[in-house]
């Protein structure tokens, strides 16, 4: 494969009747040596609760390639904090070494390629987790698959232009249902 400058990719995966475990999951990945480093590297200066950390599978265990996770919703206590470097952390880090197990990412660039996520927390997760309902498997298993898949579409290029063009008028998007109205 050859160098990897910029791909972005996204993914949402769920499961039914459990929205606030959902991984909405949207990435950069790139060269260490390009924007997508620059951004990860501008994006080691933190900001009030929009905390950026690595992906680690544990400790002393930072993830290849380096992944810069940063929640797409303000983290306002130990709880969210918790569950976003914990549960979501977990389930990231693992995906991607798995994507490079795996092929998704090829293995000879691991130390050259760098990601940038932005992760989803649905804040219903803390009030679940403070009445000890949360099902953590089931948002690390979300997370872990949404990432893999963001990565296999950025580095496959997904959706295709074509598949979009072929769908303008047959997807709503499903937050609007009229998002594509007479115009």
């Amino acid at each position: 494969m050859s160098k990897i400058v910029f791909k972005a990719g996204e993914a949402t995966v769920y499961s039914e009747g459990k929205d606030v475990t959902a991984a909405m999951p949207e990435i950069l990945i790139g060269s260490v040596d390009g924007p997508v480093g620059q951004a990860f590297a501008n994006m080691m200066a933190q900001s009030k609760g929009h905390t950026a950390m690595f992906a680690v599978r544990d400790i002393n265990q930072l993830v290849r390639p380096a992944c810069m996770m940063v929640p797409k919703v303000t983290l306002k206590g130990s709880t969210d904090v918790g569950l976003f470097g914990g549960v979501v952390q977990a389930g990231v880090a693992d995906g991607i070494l798995d994507a490079v197990i795996e092929g998704i990412i090829p293995k000879d660039q691991v130390n050259d390629l760098c990601i940038v996520a932005l992760l989803w927390i649905d804040p219903g997760c803390i009030e679940l987790e403070k009445a000890g309902t949360l099902d953590k498997a089931d948002m690390y298993k979300n997370n872990y698959e949404a990432i893999k898949l963001a990565l296999k579409r950025a580095l496959n290029d997904e959706p295709s232009i074509d598949e979009l063009i072929a769908n303008r008028k047959k997807i709503k998007h499903c937050m609007w249902e009229e998002s594509w109205g007479e115009i």
